[in-house]
Parts: structure tokens; C-alpha cells; sequence
């Protein structure tokens, strides 16, 4: 609320006489009850009715010339409304300032049951996530153990022939499907009879694990070798136990497979003009796409040196901290770390496939990776404070460009989905997190070690973004602004 006149100004300026108590039932989470005093809530309201008696409407006046009490009675219910609203607003600003409370969601109160006294003191009580209390760790001087490998031609033949494995390199056959085929089936669930969702016209390849947003089928390929066209196979899903819907959470459940065709993967001629429509101008010969190639692996290799020293950061830092979170946070939380993780995939160069595999697995063990998760960002975010570190608008432009780099879409559409699905948030805590790790990095000591982990592993699973167990009403497939 803005005044023309300084004493006004310096009156709006002035803090509240609170009276605040508060109590600590969880690490994360503060019951706060805040006590106005009578003289404040008289403060405000002179302060609302100094805007407003100037250009009152009052009946039998002319504007701005009806006296003040007749105005204060005229508009008593206005007046209320408003000075709550700010005095609401303005003593939880207060109180998470003045009591160093750090908010991780909005307060958790409904300030329709709060009414302004037109006497005595005015007490209204809430609840509030917090990062949680405590002692940051010795950050700097790490030993830690960095991986370290070479680029190889078989990786990328193995890369070049993954690029080419597209529903427009599917040719149809007619023999029994083999491991490494695709099918074309529906798909539907079942608990003992009752049938639970459907998922029609899905392009399944026959690989080991068949994965759903909430659950595995093990076995997949040997249970669909041999398929034809028109059979129908039977198999068991695994539902998580972090299925949307608690009902079928750890439970074992009857999938029916029809399928409708078999399709075999054929390596097209790298001609030119295949080569210029798939990647763009830029690449117009297969020297360049092996190139192009190394260059992505190189970035999934810095990916996964990255995530092993972080890895390596994060036990270390998480040692001792052992507070609780509650699982209602965890379970907001876990999209957003979610969407973290798709992001960093995204601009190290992985295909969508994999990090749709990436997703499944996430979502199947939501609530113990967003612990891990959420613990790690409270301690980065206080290094952070504590060095200065933030992210600047150069930061979102460079990420945004290596996303678009990696994905093949253009800068600008990267950036309307991310600011229109809440990303840029997530973007900014991952550049911060990123700046953090690379200062303790800067700090660390070194051992030199062989990366084992293969940067282009074998594929064992293929990822489906269906929803088998979704709660009636709910949507089962991936109709999210990420994907759009």
C-alpha cells in the first residue's frame, strides 16, 4: 500500500509488537501462533482509511468530503478485509525473518476463519515447512575418487545404431518375434478378474525389464519370444510402492498382451539427405554424424564423472544428517527433483527413451531418492548463501542453449515450456547446485581412478509412460507440457 506523505511512509516501515511462539513437532516444519497487539491492528486500519477518505463515495457528500468516522462505518467491512490481509501477510514476513525461518512452501493456514477484533489483540496460529536447523558440514577438502576413461569406435557404432532404432526404422515381418524386435499390442491390467486400465496400440521392444510409470515386468523378452501377429501373451507387473493409488501398492498384478504386429529394426543408407532431415544442415556426411556422435558421448561421459563425484559429495555431506522429513513434503517435492534429473539428462545428450527409463525408476522409488535429494539441495542452498552463489541470467541462457543443442529444438520453445510448467525454478536450483558442487570440487583432492561404469550401457529396459494403477478420473499417459 503506497502514501504520498512521509510520516505515512515511515508508519508502514514500522515492524509489529508481535508476540510469537513457536514449536518444532518435526525438523522441517514450524506451528507458529503470532499474537497482534490492538494498537497495530489501530495502525493500520488509520492507514487504509488515510487512502481512502480522500475519494470516498459517500451519499449526500461530495467525493472526498464525508467525514472520517462516517467513512470508517460506511466501509467497515472493506476496511477489515483489508487491513487483515496485510496485517497477515506482513506479521508472517516478520516472524520468518525475525526468527530466521527459512519457508519451503507456502504457510499452512486458512485466513477465512481468522476475524479482525474490534477490540483486544488479534491471534491467528499456522504451520510452516522450513528448511530444516543445522550444523553445515566441512565442505572443503574432500577426498574423493574421480573417474576417469576414453571415448571408443565401438561405443559409437553402438550410439550410430541406437540413433536408428525409430518407429520410421520399423520394417514389418511376418516371422516369430525375437529379443531386440518391437511389438505393436493393447495392453490390459488385471486384479485377479477385475480389469484395471488398457493401454492401446503400444510399441513395445522385447527387452528384459518392460517398465511402467509404476511398475516392472521382468522377463519381457523371453516371455514375448516367439510372438505373432494376433496371439496373445500373459505376464505379471510388479506395481511400486509408490503407486498413485494405494490400493495395488506391492502388489502383483495380470497384464494381457494382444499383439497386433511384429517389427524388426533395419539400418537405413546413410544417405545425405536421410542424414540433413534427421540432424539438420550441419550434418551432411556420416564422418560428421560420427562426430556429432563423439561429442555426445563425451557429454554423457561428463555426466556420469559428474553425478559419481557428486555421488561421492553427497554421502559425505549427508553423513550425519540425520532429521526427518515429512512424506507429505517428500511427495510434492518429488516432482520438481523429477523434473531436475530429466533437465540434466537432457542437456547431457541422452535420447528420450533412456531418460524415460530414467523417469520410471525414479517415480517407482519417488519418496527415498527425494530424501536423498532434498537433504543434499538444504545443504548446497546454505553453502550457497554463505559464498554468494546465485544463478544470472547468462546461467539460463547457457542451459537453455545446451538443452536445445542436445534435444534439437529450438531455444525459445525450451524456454516457454520451462517457464510455463514452473521449470525455470528447477533450473535455477540445478545451476546453483551445479556452481556449489563445482566450488567444493575446486577444493577437493583427487585419486585418479578407472570409470567402470559403461557410459552406453546395453538396453535391459523399455519404458512405457502409462499409468497401469491411476486413482478413477485420473490420467494414465504422459500428457504433461514436458512432453508436448
Amino acid at each position: 500500500m503506497s502514501s504520498d506523505t512521509p510520516q505515512a511512509a515511515t508508519e508502514e516501515k514500522q515492524k509489529l509488537h508481535l508476540e510469537v511462539q513457536i514449536e518444532k513437532p518435526q525438523a522441517c516444519r514450524r506451528h507458529v501462533v503470532v499474537t497482534i497487539p490492538q494498537e497495530d491492528i489501530q495502525r493500520y486500519v488509520d492507514q487504509v482509511l488515510d487512502e481512502l477518505v480522500p475519494r470516498a463515495e459517500v451519499p449526500g457528500f461530495r467525493p472526498g468530503r464525508a467525514p472520517r468516522k462516517l467513512v470508517a462505518a460506511r466501509f467497515r467491512k472493506e476496511i477489515a478485509q483489508q487491513v487483515k490481509a496485510q496485517l497477515l501477510l506482513d506479521a508472517i514476513d516478520q516472524v520468518t525473518e525475525e526468527h530466521d525461518l527459512v519457508p519451503i512452501s507456502e504457510p499452512d493456514f486458512d485466513p477465512e476463519a481468522v476475524e479482525l477484533p474490534q477490540e483486544g489483540n488479534l491471534t491467528f496460529e499456522f504451520d510452516l515447512e522450513v528448511r530444516p536447523e543445522f550444523e553445515l558440514p566441512q565442505w572443503k577438502g574432500l577426498k574423493l575418487r574421480r573417474p576417469v576413461r576414453q571415448i571408443t569406435d565401438e561405443e559409437i557404432q553402438r550410439l550410430l545404431q541406437r540413433m536408428f532404432i525409430s518407429p520410421n526404422d520399423l520394417v514389418p515381418v511376418q516371422e516369430p518375434a525375437q529379443p531386440g524386435d518391437f511389438i505393436t499390442a493393447d495392453i490390459t491390467f488385471y486384479d485377479e478378474e477385475e480389469r484395471l486400465s488398457r493401454a492401446e496400440e503400444e510399441l513395445l521392444r522385447l527387452r528384459p525389464v518392460l517398465s511402467f510409470r509404476d511398475g516392472v515386468l521382468e522377463g519381457f523378452d523371453e516371455l514375448m519370444k516367439g510372438v505373432r501377429s494376433g496371439e496373445e501373451r500373459q505376464g505379471r507387473v510388479k506395481i511400486s510402492a509408490e503407486a498413485p493409488n494405494p490400493k495395488y501398492r506391492n502388489k502383483e498384478l495380470r497384464a494381457v498382451f494382444h499383439v497386433l504386429d511384429v517389427r524388426r529394426p533395419q539400418m537405413p543408407e546413410l544417405t545425405p539427405e536421410l542424414l540433413t532431415r534427421r540432424f539438420g544442415p550441419q550434418v551432411q556426411s556420416e564422418e560428421e554424424l560420427r562426430r556429432m556422435l563423439r561429442e555426445n558421448l563425451q557429454a554423457r561421459l561428463e555426466y556420469q564423472q559428474r553425478e559419481a563425484l557428486r555421488n561421492q559429495i553427497t554421502e559425505l555431506l549427508l553423513k550425519d544428517a540425520q532429521w526427518e522429513l515429512p512424506p507429505e513434503l517428500l511427495r510434492r517435492q518429488a516432482q520438481r527433483e523429477l523434473q531436475r534429473t530429466v533437465l540434466e539428462l537432457r542437456r547431457s545428450g541422452f535420447t528420450e527413451a533412456e531418460i524415460r527409463a530414467y523417469e520410471n525408476r525414479l517415480r517407482q522409488n519417488a519418496l527415498a531418492e527425494t530424501a536423498r535429494a532434498l537433504k543434499q539441495h538444504f545443504i548446497l542452498e546454505r553453502i550457497a548463501e554463505e559464498e554468494g552463489i546465485d544463478a544470472t541470467p547468462e546461467d539460463y541462457d547457457r542451459e537453455v542453449l545446451l538443452i536445445a543443442a542436445q534435444s534439437g529444438e529450438s531455444p525459445r520453445r525450451i524456454r516457454a515450456r520451462l517457464e510455463k510448467t514452473g521449470g525455470m525454478d528447477v533450473l535455477r536450483n540445478q545451476i546453483v547446485e551445479r556452481k556449489v558442487i563445482d566450488l567444493i570440487l575446486q577444493h577437493a583432492e583427487f585419486e585418479d581412478v578407472p570409470l567402470e561404469e559403461d557410459i552406453l550401457p546395453e538396453e535391459k529396459e523399455f519404458p512405457v509412460l502409462f499409468t497401469i494403477t491411476a486413482p478413477p478420473g485420473a490420467e494414465t499417459t504422459e500428457e504433461s507440457s514436458e512432453q508436448s
